[in-house]
């Protein structure tokens, strides 16, 4: 054999130039489709049929199953997309990632040079962004060939290494053994498209025949699921359900490939000839037929999957209707009036959730279970969203011609939602500073939680009856607020003397204090955005 470490270090450095140019062309891709990919899958996902284009398409711009499949199961642990989605969405990201092994089968290495030039041109001397992120994925399209030609160039003399040709003989003989290096493979790296382009490098310099072949790209499609379960481990339990249904989906699929596995084989042998493909088309073609054909056979059976999987993985699953429920745009231009009855139910829906989050904020602070914090954060990004629904809804309500008194409810939403916003965000910040509590192993006294529980119980019941007089337009609760929110203020200052004096005497440490005296300052600005709410009311009466 040649050079041994000059072939290796050729290999790695493939490899690599490989991996990064994929990845610098599904960024270039990504910009240029602009930064909706996130919304593309939280809002045309509500059937199967779409979370199964969804999947195809923002997998053929990420460049990347595992991108996609990572995206999803973060929807999914935020809370923003259910099981059933997610499962669809997976399906279709295994067919876009197709798409990579399709472009290796082009061919392009000997003008993977003036490619890459091109593409450097248009980043280096444009100073117009569409320019630069077009000339990104022309430099990482030309980056790949040229990965791909220096992988090939260090495998060609494997062909004639017997030790190798001996083990490609076995894995032809006995497929699950292929399958196995695949896995290997795609774990290895990190990439089932880099394992796949692997394959077709050695399958075109006659390292390894299509019989053992196949296998190993079976294999790299079981193998890819490793991103999904790394990334589900301590996440929440309809996260981790997401990332089981992928290695569910793609290990039935070599399964139910293995059994026909000798008709697989002469199936691609007879597209090759009737279609001339090249090597690595062909396997290409075979990737192709393979995700398509599993799909297509699963796909009706996805609430089976679902059904097993939450058998499987047992345990409670948050499921929030984030999206909004009464904001009907038909309204807008009909009776504007009415819209505004509809933002209000959908800010009542939104302030419903900020109860929910600052109840599940002060059992973490009891409790300091990862549990309770996963569902404060969900309902906060649940608040995040509604935020940016209702305020996106009320500007298209302000452009129609609106009567005094609407001109005036439009502007309390407006406020409301403003101030709801913002109790999820302190919300947040009392998470957070558990977190480093615990971190940090900071101990509170005994005292001290004895206190924090006292406000938490009082800013609690104010924040209620600040909602209550928002849903029912409720005086007498709005002024109830009033007089709560004052109490808030007189025991925060209490509160903070009292700490003051603790840590004097020795009772608490200094990081103790830093805690406790920004949890009350927190919990005093929820008093004051329900004070806000509290008038908003008043004023209208």
């Amino acid at each position: 054999m040649e050079d041994l470490q000059a072939l290796l270090f050729m290999f790695l450095g493939g490899v690599g130039i490989f991996l990064f140019s994929v990845k610098y062309m599904g960024d270039g891709l990504q910009k240029t489709a602009g930064d909706g990919l996130r919304n593309l899958l939280d809002r045309y996902t509500t059937n199967p049929f779409m979370g199964l284009m969804v999947g195809i398409i923002v997998t053929i711009l990420l460049q990347s199953s595992s991108a996609t499949t990572v995206l999803t199961v973060g929807l999914v642990n935020a809370g923003f997309m259910r099981l059933r989605q997610s499962v669809a969405v997976i399906m279709g990201a295994n067919i876009g990632t197709t798409t990579t092994a399709f472009i290796i089968g082009l061919n392009l290495k000997e003008y993977s040079l003036p490619i890459m030039a091109i593409g450097a041109f248009l980043i280096f001397f444009f100073k117009i962004k569409k320019v630069n992120n077009i000339g990104q994925i022309i430099f990482g399209f030309g980056g790949l060939f040229y990965g791909l030609a220096l992988m090939g160039s260090s495998l060609r003399p494997l062909s004639s290494w017997e030790p190798f040709v001996d083990f490609t003989i076995r894995m032809g003989e006995h497929p699950v053994l292929g399958v196995i290096v695949g896995v290997i493979l795609a774990v290895s790296l990190q990439s089932s498209s880099a394992a796949i382009g692997l394959v077709q490098q050695l399958y075109e310099q006659g390292a390894i025949g299509l019989q053992a072949a196949l296998p190993v790209l079976i294999g790299d499609n079981i193998g890819t699921t490793i991103t999904a379960i790394l990334v589900s481990i301590g996440a929440t339990v309809a996260a981790r359900r997401a990332a089981l249904t992928h290695v569910m989906f793609n290990v039935l699929g070599a399964i139910l490939i293995m059994i026909i596995f000798p008709f697989f084989v002469n199936f691609i042998e007879f597209l090759a000839g009737q279609f001339n493909l090249n090597p690595s088309m062909q396997i290409a073609a075979a990737h192709g037929v393979y995700n398509t054909a599993n799909v297509l056979i699963q796909f009706p059976f996805i609430a089976v999957l679902v059904l097993i999987v939450t058998k499987l993985v047992p345990g409670e699953e948050l499921e929030l209707d984030y999206k909004p429920k009464h904001l009907d745009p038909i309204f807008i231009g009909s009776s504007p009036g009415i819209a505004l009855g509809q933002a209000k139910q959908e800010v009542l829906h939104m302030a419903s959730y900020s109860q929910h989050a600052l109840k599940h904020a002060i059992r973490y602070m009891e409790t300091g279970e990862k549990k309770d914090a996963d569902k404060a954060l969900k309902y906060e990004d649940a608040i995040n969203n509604l935020d940016k629904e209702i305020t996106e809804y009320l500007i298209k309500v302000s452009s129609r011609s609106l009567s005094a008194s609407d001109s005036n409810t439009h502007s309390v939403l407006l406020n409301v939602v403003r101030d709801i916003e913002r109790i999820g965000d302190h919300m947040e910040n009392i998470v957070e500073l558990k977190d480093y509590q615990k971190a940090n192993k900071v101990t509170l006294s005994d005292v001290a939680i004895q206190d924090l529980n006292e406000m938490f119980e009082l800013t609690h019941s104010t924040l209620q009856s600040a909602m209550d007089s928002l849903e029912h337009d409720d005086l007498d609760k709005a002024h109830e607020v009033l007089k709560h929110e004052e109490l808030i203020d007189k025991m925060e200052r209490k509160l903070r003397k009292q700490h003051i004096v603790r840590m004097n005497e020795g009772a608490c440490t200094g990081a103790a204090g830093i805690i406790f005296v920004d949890i009350i300052s927190n919990l005093e600005r929820i008093g004051d955005h329900s004070v806000n709410i509290a008038e908003t009311v008043i004023g209208e009466e």
